[in-house]
């Protein structure tokens, strides 16, 4: 592997190493070990897990759209192939948003997994105070959620001229 590619990518595929695999093998817990849309506690008022099939995108949208498999995948390889596209094209001084794409790329990844092979996304993380729930989401959302907020930062940290 050439140190070009290592410094602009290394950090990447340790990244798609470690989440892809644990986010996969999470929804493999879920998918062997819970029912469909069966709940368990775990923090009373605040975390359960619950085992759900998202056939859409982020909360929801595009459920019911018959081309919602190959549109949502389609989507979800582009933006990796854009993410690769832009990697190497970023400064030093980006590290925050570097540190977001490569944590965005395992989670578009492993949630395109589960839409190539079922149809639909598990989710199982249901956080919430008492009875108001965010939409569950699973280890691939986190780290795309994560992946945004450290690019968000980096975008708002950074005085651009224009």
């Amino acid at each position: 592997m050439s140190t070009e590619f290592k410094r602009h990518y290394g950090l990447l595929i340790l990244a798609c190493a470690l989440l892809i695999p644990l986010d996969q093998w999470t929804k493999y817990l879920v998918l062997e070990h819970m029912h469909l849309h069966q709940s368990r506690t775990l923090i009373e008022h605040y975390l359960n897990l619950v085992y759900v099939q998202n056939t859409g995108a982020a909360f929801g949208i595009f459920a019911d759209s018959a081309m919602r498999v190959p549109f949502l995948s389609g989507i979800a390889v582009l933006a990796v192939g854009v993410i690769l596209w832009i990697m190497p094209r970023l400064g030093r001084e980006q590290r925050w948003q570097k540190l977001g794409l490569m944590l965005v790329v395992p989670g578009a990844i492993g949630n395109l997994i589960d839409r190539v092979r079922f149809g639909y996304v598990i989710d199982f993380i249901d956080v919430h105070w008492y009875q108001y729930h965010w939409p569950a989401f699973n280890v691939a959302d986190s780290a795309i959620t994560v992946g945004v907020v450290f690019m968000l930062v980096d975008i708002l940290r950074s005085p651009r001229t224009r």
